[in-house]
């Protein structure tokens, strides 16, 4: 318990120390929300990561997951790696990096405002993330907290409020930047820790051929008399481990928390470096993480059971709580850097979006505005000083909002992560990413687009998922957005033509 609490210690140490380092950095709206945009590719990359994996896989869907369709789960990992980072570096990357920076979007709330020449977007593309980021945050929390209880004996709920605490100082003091170092140092023990527990835990089992052949003698779910399903490639369910694979993997497209990393980094060479660094990182952290959950049923016992049904929270930590002292204190530390760093982008996220998106949704001002001397330099620097006091403010706001829900949560965290990435990206994806390449994408399809993937998410959970499963139910909500947005786009008014040519301009200029 010792050696625990001592490298706990250090961790959070380190942590609020890196936040006092970038305070200077952080006073500004740029320098506070984007890191002054010349994030480096390595950073970008690790934060990027680090916010795509956090409790919420670790010790949600790789228990739950893994349990359902043993080592097929892994698929779930290759997806991320292939989709949610490879993919999305190449095609989203460079031209958000590009299109962001020309046309002064700092959120992707302000980019729907820009782009499409509305504040109605803008205002309600804020809304929508606000609402929407509470659950998943909510999720990070429980998943972080269930196995806090499980390492050092101590009450969810004090877990819960200590790393909201410690996630709000840190944010609060460097901003971005603060998160980026962060997400590096955490992103290392990520790496680290993953490995070294695949490790225990399958020589726990006698190693990797006996724990195979073990999860090959299990009768499935479905077919009692049927052995061996859960160590084949596909497993006992293809088609809804698809829709797994969807959800988590395009999803994280349209996410204002991932698509932000884009936003921050330097230049075009970053990207390139970005690209390969984030692949090889999500194909480690990911399938690792799913690799190790597909096991999951070599480790039944009752301490996983509530009231006769499985409590797939409880899997991985009952994996873990039969390892040695030292391993139990890096997995502490491997869940607890993955969840605060995916915490810190959440809530800088939904606190700068609501900030600039909805409390101070000035128009820049104009050449005329500046020369006349109506807004001069000192009073531009008052006001990006209230944003950030806002912003900080705001943070405290959705942490303890959050950790409201994170205290009484209404279902397992893989639900809560399905209804928020459902909803956030069956509502943004879509007309972010064709936004980028398609000069055709009118007004009214964004608008269709936001009522497509929020409705659905919405009626299939009022009227108790009779749509689909929530993942499943995501993973439709973001497919359905892009001929939603392509068939209004088609007979609505199209945007004036002069204004989306000078935006496409920004791609003539390398």
């Amino acid at each position: 318990m010792f050696l625990r609490i001592f490298l706990t210690v250090i961790f959070l140490l380190v942590m609020v120390g890196v936040g006092i380092y970038s305070r200077k950095q952080a006073n500004s709206v740029d320098g506070f929300v984007l890191g002054g945009r010349s994030v480096g590719g390595w950073l970008t990359a690790f934060a990027y990561g680090t916010s795509y994996f956090s409790a919420v896989v670790f010790i949600g869907y790789a228990g739950q997951f893994g349990w359902k369709y043993g080592l097929s789960a892994t698929w779930i990992g290759i997806g991320n790696a292939i989709i949610g980072s490879l993919l999305a570096w190449i095609i989203l990357g460079r031209r958000t990096k590009v299109m962001t920076q020309y046309i002064g979007s700092r959120t992707m709330p302000d980019f729907f405002g820009i782009r499409y020449g509305s504040q109605s977007l803008r205002v309600v593309a804020s809304i929508i993330a606000f609402v929407f980021l509470i659950p998943y945050t909510a999720g990070v929390y429980k998943g972080i907290s269930t196995l806090f209880e499980m390492g050092f004996g101590i009450p969810y709920i004090y877990c819960a409020i200590t790393m909201a605490m410690l996630t709000a100082v840190y944010v609060i003091l460097g901003g971005y930047k603060a998160t980026a170092i962060n997400d590096f140092i955490q992103g290392c023990i990520m790496l680290f820790g993953i490995i070294l527990v695949i490790v225990a835990v399958i020589n726990s089992q006698g190693g990797l051929s006996t724990a195979v052949s073990k999860l090959a003698s299990l009768p499935s779910d479905a077919n009692p008399q049927e052995n061996g399903m859960f160590a084949t490639l596909l497993g006992p369910d293809p088609w809804n481990l698809l829709g797994v694979v969807v959800l988590t993997s395009l999803g994280t497209w349209g996410l204002p928390q991932m698509v932000g990393k884009f936003y921050s980094i330097t230049d075009e060479a970053a990207v390139r470096r970005g690209t390969i660094i984030s692949t090889v990182f999500a194909f480690l952290v990911a399938g690792g993480c799913y690799f190790l959950g597909g096991f999951g049923r070599l480790f039944d016992s009752p301490a996983i059971y509530v009231n006769g049904k499985v409590a797939f929270d409880s899997i991985v930590p009952s994996m873990l709580v039969t390892l040695n002292d030292a391993i139990i204190g890096l997995v502490v530390l491997l869940v607890l850097a993955a969840s605060m760093s995916t915490l810190a982008g959440l809530v800088l996220t939904s606190s700068s979006t609501m900030t600039l998106d909805l409390i101070y949704r000035d128009k820049k001002a104009s050449a005329e505005e500046v020369q006349s001397g109506e807004i001069d330099d000192s009073v531009k620097g008052d006001i990006e000083r209230r944003k950030v006091v806002v912003m900080r403010v705001l943070i405290v706001f959705f942490i303890a909002i959050s950790l409201l829900i994170a205290l009484n949560p209404p279902t397992f965290i893989a639900q809560l992560m399905g209804i928020s990435w459902g909803a956030l990206a069956g509502a943004f994806l879509a007309p972010f990413l064709l936004g980028l390449y398609w000069k055709g994408v009118t007004r009214a399809a964004v608008w269709a687009s936001f009522v497509w993937g929020v409705g659905l998410i919405v009626v299939n959970m009022l009227s108790g998922n009779a749509i689909a499963n929530p993942i499943n139910c995501g993973a439709i909500a973001m497919v359905g957005g892009f001929p939603v947005v392509w068939i209004v786009s088609l007979f609505t008014p199209k945007l004036p033509t002069q204004d989306v040519d000078q935006i496409f301009k920004c791609y003539e200029k390398k």
